[in-house]
């Protein structure tokens, strides 16, 4: 009977999708919002259709999942990596200020610490998918600024991740401090590097391996496999499953199978999807909406009000004029799909003020049909700050919007500045991945898995061996990156030594700056190592011979160890160029017949004081002004293919243009000024 019964509830919660899907259509309103009245007009505290808290809880778990996984398809590391350095400014700043606005307003209700953060978190986040919706629905989708939405949105979704894995700790303990913080942080990060670098290098090949066979059905139970699996191992680790769900997504993307993933998800993705916010509505009683009228109207304020200040202030910090700003913030106006996981979060977990959940849900109904209304109106509040503002005000923007690009362009772009940042976030994987073993080895020794019991082996004695294998798999990243010590120590050298002031002794004092900076750095990554295997190191004597004989390996097959690791980073690349080859024929592919005959391809580079240096592709409106498309982008061996209306040009990029042959010398005519 439990079967019939668990069919009966999907069943009743699928035929009132069904129906608002239609009616909402109709009425020109986010879908969203219907699911969330369709659960609380069925749900137990209405007409009573489905009413077992275990049903509700399970559907809302396993909707969950496929939101995050969904998410994670189109999240898109690809994508982040041209994400322009709006969003890196202005998301984790408005998040800040929201968790901080949150919390504060947590506290004058009268609620605990924990209920209080997890309302920061929740107001913090705006929905990808009402955004999208009302973008496009006003015709509004193609514009610069929408770009630069769309970017902040991408962080916001990383960002949000963070906070879920850091609030599941949190709730757990119930331990607000720092120290607590800093460890969930560390092993988020641990993990995160590990799944998306050992994901990149393994799941793109498994899937390209399943879609020979030429199957949907094997290609789709692969892909859920995976989803599911990965899942259940961030469960197992004490991580949330939208975790799991989201990096394996977000590998996923990486795939040349990325679209016809999504075409096989889609259907199985808007199922659950609906599953999970219909399920949002069962668990809200419709009374304590209206009881909860005053919070809930207070924080819409909070939010619209915040996220307009916030986003705008990181806008125009990273550089842009202040009606480009306002029209970011008025676009981020609302909160959605991450604010419910997180409200989930905290009622499944029994952390949260009971008045949390519903007040959350009558915020994201307001604020969202707000967000249109905010859109259309953005250029009037821009006037109308504009007008009220202190008259310097306005000069002293375009002055640093000014120094902003120039920054841009100066020395922080110059070879030297990017092979530093180059090579010390490498080190930094490479570090993470060594903790990812190091940390994974001391997981086996506490859990003694069945198939590890059956070796039999002293605790002391598993430990020691797991400890050795750990370094071993180790070794690649560890000597990759005494090579990067090496090669930064050298730059470093000839950066800071001038022949010009060090005379004769310029060589000499290189020398010593490059091996002071290797032996700096080796001391610090064995002091990294050491504390990272404080769980398994073995008594010292035994520790000390170890080490020499893993140093005597690695000296022996050094060559080996760093084919091994640039096998590996060839790998990764033939994953990125294979992912951004299948988007591009894709995209080729949804041309209109006949353009390609009609169309040429040209290139040309951004000479020194070119006008269309340091602008982002959506404002300079080429396409709309002379037909042609800039579709590819060579920077310092660096290739961009498709940028998106986000990207940044410099000077000396080299830009190849999609156009017929009479709009190309107009489109060169206008980036050359």
């Amino acid at each position: 009977m439990h079967e019939v019964s668990f069919l009966q509830d999907l069943a009743v919660v699928m035929i009132a999708a069904g129906i608002v899907t239609v009616l909402f259509q109709r009425l020109k309103q986010p879908v969203v919002l219907g699911y969330i009245a369709a659960g609380i007009l069925i749900g137990p505290h209405a007409f009573g259709l489905v009413a077992k808290d275990e049903t509700i809880r399970s559907l809302a778990e396993l909707g969950m999942v496929f939101l995050m996984f969904s998410l994670g398809l189109e999240f898109n590391l690809r994508k982040l990596r041209r994400v322009a350095a709006t969003a890196l400014v202005a998301a984790p700043l408005a998040i800040m200020l929201m968790v901080f606005a949150g919390y504060q307003v947590g506290q004058l209700m009268g609620w605990t610490s924990v209920s209080s953060l997890f309302l920061g978190a929740i107001i913090s986040i705006a929905s990808t998918s009402v955004i999208v919706k009302v973008l496009r629905e006003m015709k509004r989708d193609r514009e610069p600024f929408a770009g630069l939405i769309y970017g902040i949105l991408i962080v916001e979704d990383l960002l949000g991740v963070v906070m879920i894995v850091l609030l599941t700790g949190i709730a757990s303990t119930g331990d607000l401090g720092l120290p607590s913080m800093a460890v969930s942080a560390g092993k988020l990060l641990v993990f995160l590097v590990t799944v998306l670098v050992a994901g990149l290098l393994v799941v793109p090949r498994l899937l390209n391996f399943v879609a020979r066979f030429e199957s949907n059905e094997r290609l789709l139970v692969a892909v859920l496999g995976l989803c599911f699996g990965t899942s259940l191992v961030a469960a197992k680790l004490g991580f949330s499953v939208a975790l799991g769900a989201f990096l394996v997504g977000a590998v996923m993307a990486e795939s040349k199978q990325s679209r016809r993933i999504e075409s096989l998800v889609e259907p199985v993705r808007d199922l659950f999807t609906a599953v999970f916010f219909v399920a949002i509505g069962l668990l809200v009683d419709p009374e304590l909406l209206w009881q909860h009228i005053v919070p809930i109207v207070g924080i819409s304020l909070v939010v619209m009000i915040g996220q307009i200040v916030g986003n705008s202030f990181g806008t125009v910090v990273a550089g842009h004029d202040f009606r480009t700003a306002v029209r970011v913030g008025t676009g981020l106006s609302q909160i959605g799909e991450f604010s419910f996981v997180i409200a989930t979060l905290g009622l499944t977990m029994g952390v949260t003020d009971p008045s949390l959940y519903p007040i959350v849900v009558g915020v994201a109904l307001v604020t969202t049909l707000f967000t249109p209304l905010w859109i259309h109106n953005a250029d009037r509040l821009a006037d109308v700050l504009l007008r009220v503002a202190p008259k310097p005000l306005a000069g002293y923007l375009s002055l640093y919007k000014d120094w902003v690009e120039r920054f841009k362009g100066g020395q922080w772009n110059s070879l030297a500045w990017k092979l530093s940042r180059k090579w010390l976030l490498q080190m930094a994987i490479n570090l993470a991945l060594v903790a990812g073993l190091l940390i994974g080895a001391a997981t086996l020794a506490r859990l003694e898995p069945a198939w590890l019991a059956k070796l039999k082996l002293p605790s002391d004695t598993l430990r020691t061996v797991l400890w050795v294998a750990a370094l071993v798999l180790s070794l690649p990243m560890l000597i990759a990156n005494l090579r990067k010590l090496q090669a930064l120590g050298m730059l470093i050298s000839e950066a800071t030594i001038r022949r010009e002031s060090a005379g004769q002794r310029t060589q000499l004092l290189r020398a010593v700056v490059a091996n002071v900076c290797l032996v700096a750095g080796t001391a610090g990554m064995i002091l990294c190592v050491l504390l990272l295997s404080s769980a398994l190191l073995p008594p010292l004597g035994i520790m000390l011979a170890l080490a020499v004989v893993l140093a005597g390996v690695a000296w022996l097959q050094w060559r080996f160890l760093v084919r091994v690791y640039a096998r590996a980073q060839i790998a990764l690349k033939e994953t990125f160029e294979a992912s951004e080859l299948g988007q591009a024929e894709a995209e080729i592919g949804e041309l209109p017949a006949g353009l390609l005959e009609a169309a040429h391809l040209d290139s040309m580079r951004l000479v020194k004081g070119s006008p269309a240096a340091g602008q982002c592709i959506g404002e300079l409106e080429l396409r709309t002004n002379t037909g042609v498309s800039i579709v590819g982008i060579e920077r310092d061996a660096e290739r961009i293919v498709n940028p998106g209306p986000e990207e940044t040009l410099l000077e000396g990029d080299l830009l190849l243009l999609l156009g017929e042959n009479t709009q190309l010398p107009k489109a060169k005519a206008e980036l050359c000024g």
